[in-house]
């Protein structure tokens, strides 16, 4: 089995595709929409990438770094995941296990880690869930707390492959992050994941003291399935009448039951995330697609509306592309404070690889401005 475990300080690599499971206030109207950047962010490279072969048909215009990572994934040689079971899934090679190897090639050296980890089992309803805590190098004994859900379609994911994500946002907001390991299907099929990743949210809040964590000053962020896990512990916090987070961090969400949408067409082909293999996440997990309508995993027909200044990251290269704008244009309508950014030229997963990807870089910053900022309202 391939196995990958990430140490890279400062620099989270979110992963969709992963090896075997290891493991409230009422915001304003105000909304802040930044527009597309364009490649690199004139920020220059990391070094000097460059792919082997032309650009694919389903992205003609990915930037050098994105595809370079692209190629290295492909050339693992792997059957598509969405041919094979979520056992041998779980075995394959990752993005993960791409950057890592760009890495070592171009003599890119990993950060050191400025954070101390633990873990934590936290019970729920028919059993129990893993944690990994992070905490900066700090004297400081009150932190914000960050409760991170990593991606994989709620059926593949790990809390390793995932270290160095929930490692970056410790580390660029300063604030401890709980890594949330969720049951998955389809051993364990919806709603399982949404009711864990809400129950783990609970027990941050009484936990928080004893973690030397504030608990008055919690946010909540995800990626991808994880994104949409985050966006809903925020519901059911408002709706059962305990204390909401400050912020939600919603990196490339699922947040639509359309798998016709405009991206889903236009990047139905796409790596590492394609049409085909989102249909497989809702097999697993759902088990049938009529639930994809249910409004936890439709997140644009539920009701937004009192939910936390909220920031959302997209990828062009994306079937998720299109639901990512729709939310945010569903939580501005509701009267959510609203960051939306679209990076163009980078492909879903792009978040984490800021070690070799220059926007990944830069959304980071983005989204652990946008964290503290909430935080910092509140001292």
């Amino acid at each position: 089995m391939k196995q990958t475990t990430l140490a890279v300080a400062g620099y989270s690599l979110a992963i969709m595709i992963i090896t075997a499971c290891n493991s409230g206030e009422q915001s304003s109207s105000v909304t802040h929409d930044s527009t597309a950047i364009t490649n690199n962010n004139g920020m220059g490279k990391t070094s000097e990438l460059k792919p082997t072969g032309e650009n694919p048909a389903w992205a003609p215009d990915i930037d050098d770094e994105m595809l370079v990572v692209m190629e290295k994934l492909q050339s693992y040689g792997d059957k598509p995941i969405e041919s094979v079971s979520a056992g041998e899934a779980r075995k394959g090679h990752t993005p993960t296990d791409a950057v890592m190897d760009v890495m070592k090639e171009h003599n890119i050296p990993m950060p050191v880690s400025q954070v101390d980890t633990m873990g934590k089992d936290i019970p729920v309803n028919g059993g129990s869930i893993h944690a990994r805590v992070y905490t900066p190098k700090t004297s400081d004994s009150s932190l914000p707390i960050i409760v991170y859900y990593h991606g994989g379609g709620w059926v593949i994911a790990d809390l390793d492959v995932y270290d160095a994500s929930a490692k970056s946002l410790a580390e660029q907001t300063g604030a401890m992050v709980v890594s949330v390991h969720y049951r998955q299907g389809p051993e364990h099929k919806f709603p399982t994941a949404h009711n864990d990743a809400f129950a783990a949210y609970q027990w941050v809040l009484k936990n928080a003291a004893s973690l030397k964590g504030n608990p008055n000053m919690v946010a909540v962020a995800g990626e991808s399935a994880g994104g949409n896990l985050a966006c809903n512990v925020s519901i059911m916090a408002r709706d059962k009448g305990i204390m909401m987070p400050m912020h939600q961090l919603l990196i490339y969400p699922v947040a639509n039951s359309d798998m016709n949408s405009a991206s889903y067409q236009k990047y139905a082909d796409a790596k590492p995330l394609s049409k085909p293999l989102m249909e497989w996440f809702a097999k697993n997990y759902l088990g049938e697609m009529s639930k994809a309508k249910d409004p936890r995993i439709s997140l644009v027909n539920a009701n937004l509306k009192g939910l936390p200044p909220t920031t959302i990251i997209a990828a062009e290269i994306d079937p998720l592309q299109t639901e990512g704008k729709l939310l945010a244009d569903k939580l501005k309508d509701a009267g959510v404070e609203v960051d939306y950014k679209l990076y163009n030229g980078v492909t879903h997963e792009f978040f984490g690889m800021a070690t070799v990807v220059p926007d990944a870089k830069d959304a980071q910053a983005l989204a652990a401005g946008n964290l503290k900022s909430s935080f910092n309202k509140a001292r």
